[in-house]
């Protein structure tokens, strides 16, 4: 049964979304702190796990099957997995890069996806697509200058994890019309945890964690589990063409993180190139919000 559409209250989704991205900014910084002692299979299988067992212990009392069906499995199978792999990529990103600069060329992936649309999914692509991707491409450029100062095997990584983003939102869309979102949500979860379990043998390696470390590792979980909850949960309260820009207020928290945690202030040019990328970002967002999808029941 769909849930009752709660529109007017946009402080509220918007207070959501704010929360969300501030979870997501956490995640990828305290994904950094774990990597510089721990390889990125583990920190990223601990994420996986951690989000799996939480929802198998508080969401799937609640919703019972509606968790577990699915239409097309092997299609949300494929895109649960893209997602582990652009999570490891990520991971190795993170690595060798800041945290703010990462996540701003991470977000070229939903422009490029607006571009890719029409080929694919037979979606109309107007001037704004392009504009969007000449924006977002401009701003990559400028955050991956030569003299920036990145590191070029992060930089390849980050790529990397956008190529695998992109065919991970194009199934997104795809599935959009078939399949509940929780379902979707859980199989994310459930097939990164199986992966980087199975390679937990060969990848838990290191000195054993100190208590920190141990609330950092279960945070990473929570904060993932918590974050889709409210970006989710956003869209019950505020419409979408609201929303959907302030996704990119996640650029922000990163840069306000990095700064706080690592001490790291971007470059004004990588700053530019950060702001060309969440301006082409919000053109994306509010493009692809002017007529609602069909979505199935939750």
């Amino acid at each position: 049964m769909t849930a009752p559409h709660t529109a007017d209250k946009p402080l509220r989704g918007i207070l959501l979304i704010l929360g969300a991205t501030l979870m997501f900014a956490y995640n990828d910084s305290t994904n950094k702190i774990l990597l510089t002692d721990y390889n990125a299979p583990l920190v990223t299988g601990i994420r996986y796990i951690v989000h799996t067992l939480l929802m198998l212990a508080i969401v799937a009392p609640l919703r019972g099957r509606d968790m577990f069906q699915t239409r097309r499995t092997g299609l949300v199978l494929v895109r649960a997995a893209c997602l582990a792999m652009a999570s490891l990529l990520l991971g190795f990103a993170l690595q060798l890069m800041p945290v703010a600069e990462t996540t701003a060329i991470v977000y070229l992936a939903p422009v490029i996806v607006l571009v890719l649309a029409g080929p694919l999914l037979k979606e109309k692509v107007g001037p704004s697509a392009w504009l969007a991707a000449a924006l977002g491409f401009g701003g990559v450029l400028l955050i991956v200058r030569p003299g920036g100062g990145l590191d070029p095997l992060g930089v390849i990584f980050v790529l990397c994890n956008v190529v695998v983003s992109v065919g991970y939102y194009l199934l997104s869309r795809l599935l959009a019309h078939t399949e509940r979102t929780i379902a979707l949500l859980f199989y994310t979860a459930l097939v990164g945890a199986i992966a980087f379990g199975i390679l937990l043998p060969w990848t838990a390696t290191g000195a054993a964690p100190s208590l920190l470390q141990i609330i950092l590792f279960v945070s990473l979980g929570v904060s993932a589990a918590l974050g889709h909850y409210m970006f989710t949960a956003a869209y019950r309260f505020a419409p979408a063409a609201l929303l959907a820009p302030m996704n990119y207020i996640h650029l922000v928290w990163t840069a306000l993180l990095g700064w706080l945690i690592f001490g790291h202030v971007p470059a004004p040019l990588s700053l530019a190139g950060m702001g060309l990328v969440a301006i082409a970002g919000v053109i994306t967002a509010t493009r692809g919000r002017r007529r609602p999808a069909s979505v199935p029941n939750d």
